[in-house]
């Protein structure tokens, strides 16, 4: 008994003499600091190994999601924290002293009160903490990813792979193969209908179309046709199919009869010519065939015969990790503190726009300078200033709705560029020879009303967007306002 009484008093003692130190020695930032960067290390370990295996558990899907949200926001902290400590050091710098004196927007809580350092310390612990708990929870996730098969890999850099696939959506990529995948009971009359909802130009049709890609949705199918809803709109639904664009033909399963028909809804949602559709449907279609239906309204969602696949913009750490990947490419980030700094900047006047960001990466990355690149962040800040303060929105959201627009060239601030029209069109289809980002961002200026190429998409559909626009000049308009 009194082995057992001084046994307990011994690790009484030791716990007490532990606590102490411990609340006596508080961490360092830089300890900490140097602790995340390693668990980051292991966290993108496990993701790079499960990116490359295909995995159909939706439960291992989300969990990794879970722990790639709390990477990204390890990154985004922690080059937070490590590139704007380089703005005292470029304060002396006369190559960007124009950039710093501006005002700043940091992101991080409380940086700029008097307890920085106790908020960095906290943050930064918060976050460590935060993934090594995720790191811990996905180790049974690390011993079943042996036994899923390997995806054929190229040896790409990240920036590459990136590049190249749906940067954040392989749990809703998962949840449209399952649905395509799987088979009716027996004796289902009822034709299934899945809705895929989100914001405009958020990779809704460029989801839909990357799943349609995997051989193994191909295969299942006959058929893969694609429609958008002004193709079923008079009253003649049936005669549909000899309209509609043929995506796939496979015969090796036509046997099978299954047909899947890809819809796409731009602008309002008409409940009758859906039912049109539905009605002309079933009577063309075979009982295990699908319906793949795509809008940015939610009324869409009391269609399905499943839940609908919601898609949602990217959150700023995931959107930061994305930019940063594919801007510096092969160069390292961490060698250029202050041009990643400048990176971080312009990620977040873009907010998180997919389609704005693809011309600004590839400019960046084609002028790897800091002159340029702080030249193109004073232009992008006056220009947000301006157009939030005559249109009370960012252009962003004008564009994504397809709506006109007007934008500033850097040559020349006195000029406007108006975009009256934006399409798409296939790789297949004669391309402008004019490149969007050279007319706003460089010195090429076209007289008269031009089409430009925006951007060239490197994943399915593979579709190429186009911008119908004009070159404007303030000065002569204004004068001739005066004189009218």
């Amino acid at each position: 008994m009194e082995i057992f009484i001084s046994a307990v008093l011994g690790e009484l003692a030791s716990r007490s003499i532990n606590f102490v130190i411990s609340r006596s020695s508080k961490p360092k930032v830089p300890d900490v600091e140097s602790s995340l960067q390693r668990a980051l290390l292991r966290a993108q370990v496990i993701i790079d190994e499960a990116t490359g295996c295909q995995i159909t558990n939706q439960a291992m899907l989300q969990q990794l999601e879970m722990l790639k949200d709390a990477m990204y926001k390890g990154c985004y902290i922690l080059d937070t924290l490590r590139y704007q400590s380089q703005d005292e050091e470029d304060a002396k710098d006369h190559v960007v002293s124009h950039f710093l004196s501006l005002s700043k927007v940091n992101s991080l809580k409380g940086i700029c009160s008097a307890n920085r350092k106790t908020n960095i310390l906290e943050q930064l612990q918060d976050t460590l903490d935060n993934l090594s708990s995720m790191i811990v929870d996905v180790k049974e996730l690390v011993v079943f990813l042996t036994s899923y098969p390997r995806l054929y890999r190229q040896p790409y850099s990240m920036h590459l792979l990136l590049g190249n696939c749906m940067f954040g959506r392989q749990l809703e990529a998962e949840l449209v193969r399952s649905f395509l995948l799987s088979t009716q009971p027996n004796g289902a009359e009822e034709l299934e209908v899945l809705p895929v909802v989100g914001p405009g130009r958020v990779g809704k049709s460029t989801l839909v179309a990357h799943v349609c890609n995997d051989e193994r949705v191909r295969g299942h199918f006959s058929e893969i046709l694609f429609l958008s809803n002004r193709e079923f709109k008079d009253e003649k639904v049936a005669s549909m199919w000899e309209g509609c664009g043929k995506k796939y033909h496979n015969s090796r399963s036509s046997k099978y009869g299954r047909i899947l028909v890809v819809i796409q809804i731009a602008g309002d949602f008409n409940e009758d010519d859906w039912k049109r559709l539905y009605a002309a449907s079933k009577r063309c279609m075979t009982s295990a065939s699908k319906i793949i239906i795509t809008s940015q309204s939610d009324k869409i969602i009391k269609l399905g015969t499943t839940k609908a696949v919601t898609l949602k913009c990217l959150s700023h750490e995931a959107y930061w990790y994305f930019f940063k990947t594919l801007t510096f490419g092969s160069n390292d980030p961490m060698m250029h503190p202050r041009m990643a700094n400048l990176a971080m900047e312009i990620s977040r006047i873009l907010k998180r726009s997919f389609f704005n960001s693809l011309n600004i990466i590839c400019l960046l990355r084609d002028n790897f300078d800091i002159h340029f690149w702080c030249k193109v962040v004073t232009f992008l800040r006056g220009f947000m200033k301006w157009y939030e303060s005559q249109f009370g929105e960012h252009p962003s959201d004008a564009m994504n709705q397809n709506k006109p627009a007007r934008l500033r060239r850097m040559a020349s601030t006195s000029e406007q560029i108006m975009v009256y029209h934006q399409y798409e069109c296939s790789s297949q289809e004669e391309l402008p020879k004019i490149s969007f980002p050279s007319v706003m961002y460089g010195s090429v200026k076209p007289s008269g009303r031009f089409e430009t190429l925006v951007w060239r998409s490197q994943i399915p559909p593979y579709h190429n967007f186009i911008y119908t626009c004009e070159i404007r000049d303030l000065k002569t308009t204004s004068a001739k306002r005066k004189r009218s």
